[in-house]
């Protein structure tokens, strides 16, 4: 849900600031994070309408204020669809740390994640610290969602993230399994993706979703099959 927020945004301080898009990009994305938690405790606004204005507003603001600097040289289409082959050496070091602070944070904080999933006033009831489970959620996925964007980009990062747990979701009997799964299935996609994109000369960012919406299209029909027996 997190898809667009400070994404784009991030790119064009970056640019202003002449730094790597990277750190920026990190830096919008946890800063929205923290605002959209706060905005949604106050009850001010449905949380999906906080959502879509501040993931438009971000898209919209980071496209104009890219516009606007003088001699900014960003590929955009890199940024809406990603470009996993231009992905270099010291990006690869930056986005393994990402991916293992982010693993450690899900292995310390998952019961509090899963009776905040299943039930909030349950988990209020049972001491669980929901304010502050809920912005370490936050974080966590605009710390994903920060770092997928240079797989797949700006537009389909969201594809990444729902449609493999979507995949698996029929086939497991228990969160832990599905988590372990729809991981496993999202490196498979981008597996897929590579090689569709190496055989037929494609876009990799669109080739990836494409080989995880095969899956789920696999994964939808076996589903139904095992339904009607």
């Amino acid at each position: 849900r997190m898809a667009y927020f400070g994404d784009v945004l991030g790119v064009a301080l970056g640019v202003a600031l002449g730094m790597d898009p990277g750190a920026p990009v990190v830096a919008v994305c946890l800063v929205v994070a923290l605002v959209l938690s706060f905005l949604g405790q106050q009850h001010w606004l449905a949380t999906d309408t906080l959502l879509g204005i501040m993931a438009q507003g971000a898209l919209a603001l980071g496209m104009v204020t890219l516009s606007l600097i003088e001699g900014a040289r960003v590929d955009l289409m890199a940024t809406l669809f990603g470009d996993i082959l231009a992905v270099r050496a010291d990006e690869l070091v930056f986005i393994g740390g990402a991916a293992v602070a982010a693993l450690g944070l899900v292995t310390a904080f998952w019961s509090r994640f899963l009776a905040l999933a299943i039930n909030e006033d349950l988990a209020r009831v049972e001491g669980v610290p929901v304010n502050v489970v809920r912005a370490i959620q936050m974080l966590l996925i605009a710390i994903v969602i920060a770092v997928a964007m240079r797989i797949v980009g700006v537009l389909l990062v969201t594809a990444l993230l729902i449609i493999p747990a979507a995949t698996v979701r029929g086939f497991v009997r228990s969160p832990e399994a599905m988590a372990i799964a729809a991981a496993a299935t999202g490196s498979l996609a981008v597996l897929g993706g590579l090689g569709l994109s190496l055989t037929l000369d494609t876009p990799t960012g669109p080739s990836i979703v494409v080989a995880a919406l095969a899956y789920f299209l696999v994964g939808a029909l076996l589903t139904v099959h095992r339904a009607a027996r």
